[in-house]
């Protein structure tokens, strides 16, 4: 018999942390949850590997921010191969970052996508941290984009007394913002005026509720302002 006595030199807090591993999902349990997944995806079509091992044709190229807890697929209620996916904090879409560019360029070029989708989501870390006047590091030129963001919408978001809803204010806009640096791409606008294909959306995925929310985006008006500069259609 174990000698509970000893759980009083046990701090609480080790306690506590001890609980919460419990609950999380263990690197073992990994493997037999795909299994399970395994038999869930062929329990009602036994060919759904051999169709998924296929060239893929998503219509849908989502460019979302890495936080973990907004799953692309789920959150639009996509299978496996009808949307490619592209994620970074805060789901920046940057000319010299070529990790992005050529998700887009093979999205838009190859797969043919119908609908590139820029989907931030609120309360991102990744925003508020762009607002904190400290050194992150390496992170400084990435989130400088946030910052970019904001001084190009300053007047209205300084109008916004609400801490939180300044943020996510600026959710919107960061999205916004990223919609028209895609729409600025030589691919985009090429395959556009050859096929009428892809169009830009802007979304914002809502934590609390898991609502996505569209933001309606006028995608021909944009194209056309931006047009004046960045033409780059042949």
């Amino acid at each position: 018999m174990p000698d509970t006595r000893l759980l009083f030199l046990i701090p609480v807090d080790a306690l506590t942390a001890t609980k919460t591993s419990f609950d999380m999902t263990t690197y073992e349990q990994i493997f037999e949850n795909n299994r399970i997944w395994i038999e869930s995806k062929t329990k009602n079509d036994a060919a759904f590997f051999e169709k998924l091992a296929k060239e893929q044709h998503p219509d849908y190229l989502y460019i979302g921010c890495s936080d973990s807890r907004v799953p692309a697929n789920e959150i639009m209620g996509l299978e496996p191969g009808e949307v490619f996916v592209h994620r970074n904090v805060a789901n920046l879409v940057c000319s010299i970052d070529l990790n992005v560019m050529s998700s887009i360029n093979y999205a838009v070029r190859f797969l043919k996508v119908k609908h590139v989708i820029v989907c931030g989501h609120y309360n991102c870390g990744g925003v508020k941290a762009a607002m904190q006047p400290k050194d992150l590091g390496i992170l400084n030129p990435w989130l400088r984009n946030i910052r970019d963001v904001y001084r190009l919408h300053k007047e209205e978001l300084n109008a916004i007394t609400d801490e939180s809803e300044r943020y996510n204010r600026l959710v919107e806009l960061n999205v916004q913002e990223q919609c028209v640096n895609v729409i600025k791409l030589a691919s985009v606008q090429q395959e556009y005026m050859h096929h009428g294909y892809p169009r830009v959306h802007g979304w914002v995925f809502d934590l609390k509720s898991g609502m996505l929310k569209d933001l309606k985006l006028d995608f021909d008006k944009i194209l056309h302002d931006i047009q004046e500069i960045y033409k780059l259609t042949d």
